[in-house]
């Protein structure tokens, strides 16, 4: 019996350019790599090195200056403005190192916005959000707002927000920079859960440790992409 792995992401000869006054900064340069279905990869690199921007291109909230960038076998540079918006709430969820959250809304509310644009109704939308926090164990703080929860709280119910739309692809920018440790490796424990159960996962980090637990690891520097051997 064969059996086929499905590249859910594909960058093929990717670059994007920024004007920084007279002179072009590359920050990515020509750039070409796959992620299969499943695989958590970790994205690496030095400040400045381009990881987050990779990042951002692979999840829509940036286009590339040329290149093909396929997820999910949708061709991103094909889409519209408004297309990529409904394609990246449908297919990818995001979290952010500095969270995210409306300060003004509760835990529940923030994980109720994506599914604003979905053909939920508000009772529906309402039960998927008690689900996704139930999901990452703050059941009991539904009610609460972002000043009301600790750091790794927060990040957690910016984890039940990107999952509430059921994401075929995750992606983590710094997830555990702006916790302590002990919090740090237990939102690392449930991203690992996620993906162990079929979500693909991409971390960006700076942090050996995390990298350690990813299936490949990928470092950006000056634009350009190399697999590491995690072993060496």
């Amino acid at each position: 019996m064969s059996y086929f792995v499905v590249a859910v992401i594909q960058l093929d000869q990717v670059t994007k350019t920024y004007q920084l006054g007279d002179e072009q900064f590359h920050a990515l340069d020509n750039v070409s790599l796959s992620v299969d279905d499943g695989e958590f990869v970790a994205i690496t690199g030095p400040s400045g090195s381009g990881k987050s921007t990779l990042a951002n291109v692979i999840s829509g909230l940036d286009r590339a200056t040329s290149g093909r960038v396929v997820v999910n076998g949708k061709d991103l540079s094909s889409l519209s403005d408004r297309e990529i918006s409904l394609f990246r709430n449908k297919t990818i969820g995001f979290i952010f190192q500095s969270f995210n959250l409306k300060s003004d809304s509760t835990a529940l509310e923030n994980v109720m916005l994506p599914l604003i644009f979905s053909k939920m109704g508000p009772r529906e939308r309402k039960a998927r959000a008690s689900e996704c926090l139930a999901q990452v164990g703050l059941s009991d703080r539904a009610n609460h707002r972002p000043s009301q929860l600790s750091g790794g709280q927060r990040q957690r119910v910016a984890i039940a927000r990107a999952l509430a739309t059921e994401p075929t692809v995750l992606v983590a920018d710094e997830p555990t920079g702006n916790l302590d440790s002990e919090r740090g490796r237990e939102i690392l424990r449930l991203l690992h859960e996620l993906n162990e159960n079929g979500i693909t996962l991409l971390i960006i980090t700076h942090d050996d440790s995390i990298a350690s637990r990813a299936g490949r690891v990928i470092e950006v520097r000056d634009g350009q992409v190399r697999t590491l051997d995690r072993h060496s």
